[in-house]
């Protein structure tokens, strides 16, 4: 249940061990990985999206969803929060604004929840095994500008994560298995499309708020009985 989330924090630590040790990394280079890790995060996601073929479901749950986290500003609030952080924290020192990016970067987004969400419902921890490469490239690009303090954050992010695996499991139990079945298909069908955004997202392609999109996560959950009773 917590491999993925171990696997992430593992990831982050080695990444910025790596860095500490290099020279700032030109920004060609920075490009190619990012953009190597932004495919595979596509693909990814367009195998969990083909999970469903409930195309209806999927369309409600993210346009409704979509609605709902535009007027409750989800991704404006995340935003001025971690902005608000980084400048109170600025001045501190170079551990202390290096500790807070690296939380902000690895924790604020929906691959965090998406991933401890199919950890704990599945046992499935493809999509923090993704993050993990992600979150570990970027580590390395990070602790060589910023400095070691991004390695401390792996200690949040692991807590985050698995606390977020823990209370999928737990919500599981009882659930019947074949409703429980057709929650995770369709949960993991509408998290792929927010997965292939994230990917769009890192190639500068298009700029979607995905943060926004998170409540058709729950729309997901909720509709999902519909199609089995």
């Amino acid at each position: 249940m917590l491999l993925g989330a171990i696997i992430n924090g593992l990831a982050i630590i080695i990444g910025s061990l790596i860095g500490k040790g290099i020279k700032k990394m030109s920004e060609s280079t920075i490009n190619s990985i990012m953009q190597g890790v932004a495919l595979v995060v596509i693909v990814m996601g367009i195998g969990m999206t083909l999970k469903s073929d409930r195309i209806l479901l999927m369309l409600i749950s993210l346009v409704v969803g979509g609605i709902l986290g535009s007027l409750l500003r989800i991704q404006k609030r995340l935003e001025d929060w971690s902005q608000s952080i980084e400048k109170r924290l600025k001045s501190k020192g170079e551990f202390a604004n290096s500790f807070v990016t690296g939380i902000l970067v690895f924790i604020i987004g929906p691959m965090a929840i998406l991933g401890g969400l199919s950890s704990g419902l599945e046992n499935n921890h493809q999509i923090l095994f993704t993050k993990s490469l992600l979150d570990g490239f970027t580590s390395i690009i990070f602790t060589s500008t910023l400095g070691i303090g991004v390695l401390f954050s792996a200690i949040p992010v692991f807590l985050y994560e698995g606390l977020i695996s823990i209370g999928a499991s737990w919500i599981t139990q009882g659930i019947e298995p074949k409703l429980l079945e057709t929650i995770i298909q369709q949960l993991t069908a509408v998290g792929g499309l927010l997965v292939i955004a994230i990917g769009l997202n890192i190639l500068k392609i298009i700029q979607i708020p995905v943060a926004n999109y998170l409540p058709s996560l729950l729309l997901a959950v909720a509709l999902a009985p519909y199609l089995v009773y």
